[in-house]
């Protein structure tokens, strides 16, 4: 009878556990475009992080921007977002893709920089040869017995 009892009360949890804890919502967004929103407020955030006061001369809410960007009003996404992160499998499937967009990216712009740093440094070069090229004096012949030099 303890057998019974114990096996019904596994099964009960067990079918209880599918049971969603979110329903869905009339306006779901799609997987596809829900991540890139989430892109997109990732990267806002991570400006604002960077630079507090890049955002603050902008006249209007950047995240309304965006998501007017995706034609999605605030309450689809807040809908959207607690039924995706009602799943923690495919909320985090979510956010590694973000996370390998995001990689990308910080790729992208590590190398530009690079670039940039090493053209810079080659200007730096150039003109101090060309600052200690100016500056040898040169001797102008001889005129009235005297000798002149000047700097070029």
């Amino acid at each position: 009878m303890k057998n019974f009892v114990f096996i019904i009360l596994v099964l009960f949890l067990s079918v209880s556990c599918k049971k969603e804890l979110v329903k869905e919502p009339k306006r779901l967004i799609e997987k596809g475009k829900m991540i890139d929103i989430m892109y997109d407020l990732s990267l806002l955030d991570a400006m604002k992080y960077q630079n507090p006061l890049s955002l603050d001369s902008i006249n209007s809410d950047p995240k309304k921007f965006i998501l007017r960007k995706y034609k999605v009003d605030s309450l689809q996404f807040a809908q959207s977002n607690i039924y995706y992160a009602a799943d923690y499998d495919t909320y985090k499937d979510m956010y590694d893709e973000i996370g390998k967009r995001l990689a990308v990216k910080q790729r992208a712009v590590d190398s530009i920089v690079k670039i940039e740093q090493k053209k810079a440094e080659k200007k730096n070069k150039l003109k101090l040869k060309l600052k200690d090229s100016i500056k040898e004096p040169v001797r102008k012949p001889v005129i009235n017995g005297a000798v002149k030099e000047e700097a070029m």
